[in-house]
């Protein structure tokens, strides 16, 4: 059963943190969806989701706040499906290992309950807000991480998120291990983004990870079959040579699939992220501070992503990209509107 809320019925509620309530869903549980009004990049304000419960499982992702200044950092507010935490491969920069830095398991891949994980996604389900939007199931954890495993995680979700039409899953990973995905039959209710990178990079720094061309292979197939597919170039290191070794990438992606939308960004590090990593050699191509952690010095982050976006456009006639948590000077440096964009989280 829906009961519907407002303001006035929920007096205690405070809208800076944690939204009004908007609906909840009668049962055990009475999981209460929390609704706030956000400012979007384009400087409208919209309705919008901030969390399901207690946030544990589904949370709007709010803390970059809309850019007031050139050096300020553009990313949009997304909702994330915190069902899992952590990672199987030991990515040298991985920020897991400063986000969970105080917990027991560190960055160890643990699924959660999916019983409460279903909880949260039918309590969202059966709101009357009607906006499409994306639950990002890989900004805490690898989505595939238990593909391995009797109870697959894109199985589990992709049966649940077929009851409605509102919110598809965004399955974000480095993982080769797509034969679940290959199996459903409801493909147009997802989007799956691989995060690649130049072969050199990804064999000195994302160590137990699938090869960046054993990842477009993957991607070749869940194109083929039917799904949404999109690519992150991310983190991009000016190695020596990297002009060369992205230009092939970008050659080696075209070469198999034409992707759906392509992000691309550059390395950078949180301090918690550097203090917890043990492999620290990819800090010294860190030479600027900003308010998102230290960065690449912003002309060579330019000449990086102009190499590649005139590699898309010019060989392969390709402009649906974006750029991932970058700067509002960078972003105008480069041509591009971040008041439209159209990245990797978003719908």
């Amino acid at each position: 059963m829906l009961i519907q809320m407002t303001l006035m019925e929920n007096p205690n509620n405070n809208l800076s943190n944690q939204g009004l309530l908007c609906w909840k869903r009668k049962g055990a549980d009475e999981l209460r969806v929390h609704c706030q009004e956000y400012e979007k990049l384009d400087g409208t304000n919209e309705k919008m989701v901030s969390k399901v419960g207690d946030g544990s499982i589904i949370t709007r992702f709010d803390k970059t706040p809309n850019p007031k200044s050139p050096t300020d950092v553009v990313c949009p507010h997304f909702l994330e499906l915190k069902w899992a935490t952590g990672c199987h491969y030991n990515c040298a920069w991985c920020y897991l290992q400063g986000t969970f830095r105080f917990q027991e398991y560190k960055k160890k891949a643990r699924p959660k309950d999916f019983e409460r994980v279903e909880k949260s996604l039918l309590a969202l389900f059966d709101g009357e807000l009607k906006r499409p939007e994306l639950l990002n199931s890989g900004e805490l954890s690898d989505s595939l991480l238990t593909e391995h495993t009797d109870r697959p995680f894109t199985k589990f979700v992709m049966d649940l998120i077929d009851s409605q039409d509102n919110y598809k899953v965004l399955f974000v990973t480095k993982s080769n291990q797509i034969d679940n995905l290959l199996q459903i039959d409801n493909p147009e209710k997802a989007v799956v983004s691989f995060s690649i990178n130049a072969s050199n990079v990804a064999k000195t720094w994302e160590k137990g990870a699938p090869t960046p061309l054993q990842r477009l292979d993957a991607a070749k197939k869940l194109k083929k079959a039917g799904f949404e597919v999109r690519l992150r170039i991310d983190p991009m290191v000016p190695i020596e040579g990297w002009k060369e070794s992205y230009e092939k990438l970008v050659d080696d992606i075209f070469k198999r699939l034409r992707p759906d939308r392509i992000t691309i960004g550059s390395l950078r590090g949180l301090q918690s992220t550097i203090n917890n990593s043990s492999d620290r050699t990819w800090t010294q191509y860190l030479d600027e501070r900003s308010n998102w952690g230290k960065k690449i010095s912003q002309g060579t982050r330019a000449a990086m992503y102009k190499t590649v976006i005139d590699r898309l456009e010019s060989k392969h006639d390709f402009t649906a990209v974006a750029l991932c948590k970058e700067t509002v000077e960078m972003w105008k440096e480069l041509g591009m509107d971040y008041r439209k964009i159209r990245c990797n989280c978003t719908f």
